[in-house]
């Protein structure tokens, strides 16, 4: 199940992927997809910082550096409340199935990082939805770095972390910054119950774990012919990535 904040369990089933940077969570997440949609299950994609009401504003702050620690946890605290409202919970509340590519605890790992205080931001993200299950894709660092930076002509401002003044060199800085976010996202296993899968192995083996946890989830989930897809999920007013990839008009 997922469960409101106040406990009350709602008909569909939310699976998370997060993990720092180079994790191939993304990979993972997607390869969900396809098996899930194949074996005829109704599927939804959310990913962080994706929603429209904040794109603008998210750019041009980054274009021109102007954002702080603080404005950087405000304007992902919108893109999630936006897309909770507007893609998660009505399907949720349909019975279909919600993969998200990072949720609230990559705001709790890169706030933190950024110097957020903790119990603040857990705070402020107390609407959401509680996941049927959280995969945490763990890797060492130094295999993530090599993943991320091998042909990489340059790292971002942000992204980099450079905005903290950890070290003036982008991959240094980029390294020290990730490697806060690790630590922080290793801290939240026990805290909240994440499913760690090894993501040094080889990603067929991945993919095969997180079926096997994902598969006893499925019963009572919303089903239906493929071509019947675009109408149903458009009279639901579900938004999402993947819908477009049915051929619904979103």
């Amino acid at each position: 199940m997922a469960y409101l904040p106040d406990g009350t369990p709602l008909p569909g089933k939310l699976f998370v992927v997060e993990g720092i940077d180079g994790s191939g969570k993304s990979t993972q997440l997607d390869l969900l997809h396809k098996w899930l949609s194949s074996e005829g299950y109704v599927v939804v994609f959310t990913e962080w910082n994706s929603s429209s009401v904040v794109r603008k504003t998210t750019k041009r702050g980054k274009d021109q550096q102007l954002l702080t620690p603080l404005s950087f946890h405000l304007i992902h605290a919108a893109d999630f409340a936006d897309r909770t409202e507007q893609q998660i919970l009505p399907a949720l509340r349909a019975g279909a199935i919600v993969l998200a590519d990072r949720y609230i605890y990559t705001a709790f790992a890169r706030d933190g990082a950024r110097g957020m205080d903790p119990e603040y931001v857990r705070k402020v993200y107390d609407f959401a939805v509680r996941p049927t299950v959280a995969f945490y894709f763990r890797v060492p660092l130094k295999e993530a770095l090599q993943r991320i930076l091998v042909g990489r002509p340059a790292l971002k401002y942000y992204e980099a972390g450079l905005d903290l003044g950890l070290d003036p060199d982008p991959y240094k800085s980029f390294k020290l910054f990730q490697e806060r976010i690790l630590q922080l996202y290793d801290g939240m296993v026990g805290e909240f119950g994440l499913t760690t899968v090894d993501a040094k192995l080889p990603l067929v083996e991945q993919q095969q774990l997180v079926r096997q946890i994902v598969e006893p989830h499925l019963e009572g989930v919303l089903e239906m012919e493929r071509v019947a897809w675009g109408t149903a999920l458009l009279e639901g007013h579900l938004v999402g990535r993947y819908l477009r990839d049915l051929g619904g008009d979103q």
